[in-house]
């Protein structure tokens, strides 16, 4: 372990070391390049200095014990290297986890995705609770969010909702609730008392860079047309709306909730850089799809991840067998805890396979 932070050190320095050199400065993109490196590094260095430093002040206490000294004074230092060594063993276990490597997405951006499933009215109103519940927790990270795309589904619920977090993390935090979210309630319509089963689709995807996506204009159809809203009526009187079709993939994307054209372009362009870059890591991912199934996060989107049960005021994570009884406060954006609970056995399960 510490031959492995000595050579860490080695390149930390050297980043150091670049990051001031004039002639790297002038090269602004290698330049960014080297302190990103350098900033990742600082959490494993400063951990790794705590732990060196402790081996040294171990090994000193142990050779102690080898000389004369009195009892008590033997006790206390026995007694100092069972504190040292519980702090040793916990370091290490620190440094491990900062030595797992590292998704190249968790610092980005995401756009948010989230659809109406199975259930009619009531799932629309469930993709509206979770869009809210989304919302409110980048509030409380003081992230900001950006509306992409609404499909209203007239009843106070919606059929989908596309919209942009912006917030550094956001993706290593959000990246865990990709997946069928599903609830059990008795709709307000339901006039029996029964409980009804509902569903709706969340997918979280890192925002794509210009440097990750290359689009090609001659693969773009783009069709402009009248926005419209619930029941078809005219929302604006011109062809403000866009629609936009990659022709080697087929992906579509529309946007119409901007009164300008070239807005509602942009934010089109957007969402299909990042449905590109989706495709092109999920086509990576499925060559290491072993690995990928050993990951709490990064699971097939059809599974059924997640149920809020409302009559017994819980929410379950299927994925770790965890529950929590605070369903009002969890839709309020209070998910920090599983969010927690999803890393940790994240971590614990890359640990398992690097072991």
């Amino acid at each position: 372990m510490i031959e492995k932070l000595k050579a860490i050190e080695d390149k930390y320095m050297d980043l150091e070391k670049k990051i001031i050199d004039p002639e790297v400065i002038k090269d602004m993109p290698t330049w960014q390049r080297y302190c990103k490196e350098h900033s990742d590094l600082k959490p494993i260095i400063e951990k790794a200095r705590e732990y060196i430093d402790n081996s040294k002040i171990l090994e000193e206490d142990k050779e102690m014990l080898g000389e004369s000294l009195d009892d008590d004074m033997k006790e206390m230092i026995k007694e100092e290297i069972d504190e040292r060594s519980r702090e040793i063993e916990k370091q290490e276990e620190e440094i491990r986890i900062l030595l797992l490597p590292k998704d190249p997405n968790d610092h980005k951006n995401v756009i948010v995705e989230i659809r109406a499933g199975a259930g009619g009215d009531e799932a629309g109103l469930f993709a509206g609770d979770l869009y809210r519940m989304y919302h409110m927790y980048a509030d409380s990270q003081g992230w900001k969010t950006e509306l992409m795309s609404m499909n209203d589904q007239g009843v106070g619920g919606i059929k989908e909702a596309i919209f942009m977090i912006k917030g550094n993390g956001a993706y290593s935090m959000l990246k865990y609730e990709s997946g069928v979210h599903r609830v059990q309630r008795v709709p307000t319509t339901e006039s029996s008392g029964r409980i009804h089963t509902s569903t709706a689709t969340v997918a979280v995807l890192p925002e794509a860079e210009d440097v990750d996506v290359e689009i090609n204009q001659n693969d773009l159809r783009v069709d402009v047309y009248r926005s419209s809203g619930n029941g078809g009526q005219s929302v604006n009187t011109t062809d403000s709306a866009v629609r936009i079709t990659h022709i080697p993939t087929g992906i579509v994307v529309s946007c119409q909730d901007e009164k300008s054209q070239l807005k509602n372009k942009d934010k089109a362009m957007k969402i299909l850089k990042t449905r590109l870059y989706d495709k092109m890591l999920e086509e990576q991912n499925a060559e290491i799809s072993e690995n990928r199934k050993s990951q709490v996060g990064t699971g097939d989107r059809s599974e059924r991840i997640r149920t809020y049960n409302f009559p017994q005021g819980r929410i379950t994570d299927h994925r770790i067998n965890m529950t929590v009884y605070q369903l009002e406060s969890f839709l309020n954006g209070d998910i920090q805890e599983m969010i927690d609970a999803l890393i940790t056995e994240d971590q614990a399960k890359k640990l398992a396979t690097v072991s």
